[in-house]
């Protein structure tokens, strides 16, 4: 009982940062939503222009819905842009459109940590459904085969759905460093195509520092979530076997 306390406290504690990290993120923007760049470049113009420089002509670039809803979607050949981004000329919006080409060049570039989450997406998606039926399907081989047969399939088997599960939190850890890689080349093409100047790179530099925040969160929630499901079924098994 102990360790259920334990847990969830920790869960209460990711829970606190992954709010204040992305009332970060709010507060970054609206800060400086209105610190208009001297370019006048928006996030529509700056994604563009990026995509071009790079000599990268089969990218569309959209509008979506939303508040910070923007994405790079490499099956469609599309970065999508959140209304907060595409039309305006600020500091914040520039950052985050360039944030998105960041992770366009990562995929050209064949950017390693790239192309290992998106390895990594099929397999966190089947691992996590999968996970509670193998620990369930272990634990009844465990209660009837392990009487008759001795075996330790069950086991095994519940083991195999602790790691399907945790591949959800492999994912996250590796998504971390390609957000943080596509925040850095961000930095590096708004200066170098003279979209932000060296007086308004530090703002665009806060913004993706706060939205990297954002990651870290979702990577601490996802480890303590993954310590008590495996945890958990270990303790199942112990209960069990004694």
């Amino acid at each position: 009982m102990e360790y259920y306390f334990i847990f969830l406290g920790l869960i209460l504690l990711c829970a606190i940062f992954a709010g204040w990290a992305s009332a970060r993120v709010r507060s970054t923007y609206s800060a400086y939503k209105d610190i208009g760049t001297s370019s006048r470049m928006t996030g529509y113009d700056t994604a563009v222009r990026l995509l071009r420089s790079n000599g990268v002509n089969d990218i569309s670039v959209g509008r979506v819905r939303g508040f910070l809803s923007d994405h790079y979607h490499p099956t469609k050949k599309k970065v999508n842009l959140s209304e907060s981004t595409y039309g305006s000329d600020s500091v914040a919006a520039v950052a985050v459109a360039a944030h998105e080409i960041g992770h366009v060049m990562q995929k050209k570039k064949g950017y390693l940590p790239y192309k290992l989450r998106s390895v990594l997406v099929p397999l966190a998606n089947i691992g996590s459904r999968l996970a509670l039926p193998l620990v369930l399907v272990g634990l009844l081989l465990d209660l009837f085969v392990n009487k008759t047969q001795n075996s330790d399939l069950g086991f095994y088997l519940a083991m195999a759905g602790v790691i399907g599960y945790g591949l959800s939190t492999v994912f996250m850890l590796v998504t971390l460093p390609v957000e943080l890689d596509a925040s850095r080349r961000a930095k590096k093409m708004l200066v170098a195509e003279g979209i932000v100047n060296e007086k308004e790179l530090p703002y665009a530099e806060k913004m993706l520092s706060a939205a990297a925040m954002t990651y870290v969160a979702s990577l601490l929630t996802s480890l303590v979530y993954f310590l008590r499901f495996a945890v958990w079924v270990l303790m199942l098994f112990g209960r069990h076997r004694d």
